[in-house]
This record gives C-alpha cells, sequence and structure tokens, in this order.
C-alpha cells in the first residue's frame, strides 16, 4: 500500500514536469552545456587529446598519460558544477507550487502519510535529473568505448551514481526549503545559499588539517562526490548521501505535518 502511494506520487509528478515547458527548458539548457564542455575538453583547443598530441609532437615525454581518467576527473567535476546550479530551480517548486495553486491542502487532507509523499515527490525529481543526465552518460560511453587502455566499467559508473546521490542529497534539502515558502524564487535563492555552505564546508576541509578538516570531510557532500569520482567507494561517503537524504525527507515531513496541524 505504502509503496503504491509512493509510485503515484512519484508518477503524478512526472506527468506534471513533462506536460509543461519546464522539463523541456532545463533538458535543453543542460544538454547544450555539457556538450559543449564536452567537446571542449575531450577534443578541443586545449583539450586532453590535442595536449597529449601537441606533447608528442615536441617530443616531449607524456609517461603514462590516462586520458579516459583525465577526462572522466574534468567531465565529471563539470557536471558536478552544473549540477549544482540548476538543483535549486529544480527542487523550488516541489512544495512551493502546491501552496500557491492551494492543492497541498488536499494532499495533507488525504490519507496519504507526509513521509509517501515527500518520498513520492524525492522520487520524481530525481528522476527528472537522471533524464537530464542520460545525454552525457551517452557521451561518456563514446568516449571510453575508444579509450585504450580502456577504463574498467564501475569506475565511470561509480562516479554517474555519486552524482546522483549527490543531486538527491541537495534535491532532498531544497525539497524541505520549498515546503517552507510559497514562493518558488525564494526556494530557490535559500537551496543555493545551502550549495554554498557545502562549498564553503569542502573548502575548509580541503585547507585546514586536524580534527576540523577530518570531520568536515565526513560531512562535505562534494568530498564525498570527489572520492566517487576517483573510483574510491567508501562506507562513510555512501552513508553521508543518504544520511542527508533521510534528513531532508524527515524535515519535509515535519514541515507538512506543522503545516496539516494549522489547517485543523
Amino acid at each position: 500500500m505504502i509503496i503504491s502511494n509512493i509510485t503515484a506520487i512519484a508518477q503524478k509528478e512526472l506527468q506534471s514536469y513533462f506536460v509543461s515547458p519546464f522539463a523541456y527548458v532545463m533538458a535543453a539548457f543542460f544538454w547544450f552545456i555539457s556538450g559543449l564542455f564536452f567537446v571542449e575538453i575531450l577534443i578541443g583547443k586545449q583539450g586532453i587529446i590535442q595536449q597529449v598530441f601537441s606533447r608528442e609532437q615536441m617530443g616531449v615525454s607524456i609517461g603514462s598519460v590516462d586520458v579516459a581518467t583525465e577526462f572522466l576527473n574534468s567531465y565529471l567535476a563539470i557536471l558536478g558544477t552544473l549540477s549544482l546550479l540548476i538543483i535549486p530551480i529544480l527542487s523550488m517548486g516541489l512544495y512551493a507550487d502546491e501552496k500557491k495553486q492551494g492543492t497541498l491542502e488536499l494532499l495533507t487532507t488525504s490519507p496519504l502519510s507526509n513521509w509517501s509523499v515527500a518520498l513520492g515527490k524525492l522520487i520524481a525529481v530525481t528522476l527528472l535529473f537522471v533524464f537530464l543526465l542520460l545525454p552525457s552518460i551517452f557521451y561518456q560511453a563514446i568516449a571510453f568505448s575508444a579509450a585504450v587502455p580502456s577504463l574498467p566499467l564501475a569506475i565511470p559508473l561509480l562516479a554517474n551514481v555519486g552524482l546522483v546521490l549527490m543531486a538527491a542529497s541537495l534535491l532532498s534539502i531544497g525539497m524541505f526549503i520549498s515546503s517552507l515558502t510559497n514562493s518558488n524564487i525564494l526556494a530557490a535563492i535559500l537551496t543555493f545559499c545551502i550549495i554554498l555552505i557545502s562549498w564553503t564546508v569542502d573548502l575548509i576541509a580541503n585547507n585546514v588539517e586536524g580534527w576540523l578538516g577530518d570531520n568536515l570531510k565526513y560531512i562535505s557532500m562534494l568530498d564525498s562526490y570527489n572520492n566517487l569520482v576517483q573510483g574510491v567507494a567508501n562506507i562513510s561517503d555512501f552513508s553521508a548521501f543518504f544520511s542527508y537524504i533521510f534528513l531532508g525527507i524527515f524535515l519535509t515531513s515535519q514541515s507538512i505535518e506543522l503545516f496539516r496541524s494549522n489547517i485543523h
């Protein structure tokens, strides 16, 4: 019963994205920028392949340059940054739109639990994010298919899973912020502020030694993401992401419960 409720909410949210220009505009923007950087990083004038070719032409020893790994690290860094910029836009209307349209009251008076609604919405917006990633995954497959030596499938797979987990974590927090207001713009701004704080935490963690730096790395989403991009799979990184996802869902359910109690 609970799973069917979550699935129904997720389907409803996904349908709402694709009956409006929103998903298509976001997709066009993301696909264009990610494609542009793919070309620039790989075969542009300052791209990895051109740099290797130029060094060979000059007789400079390039040693064992792993083009595939360098490309993966560079491209996933760009995708991570691009994702951080669009996540506030993706999450801003998850509950703010419901409040503005007056449909949140219908949800709160329905037999659906707050957790089911929040999880269904988060699954839907995360699937939308995965949809935005599909062409970039195709680009990576093209690049890695021609790589010599070949790159183990597990490495790019782990990197992209890390990107999705980081996005889901921030979307979960953004969903909570969206539940606090009926203004999409305010929700987007506040979510972006949270992302800036995450950036700051990562910056401090990588530049401060001792117990402070070590502890900040445990809560840094960007540090966990970078570990997965580099092919390092630690339980602590996965637990950090799932903790943020759980925290966002929990706070959202509490926020909606407070809203529900105020209308009765």
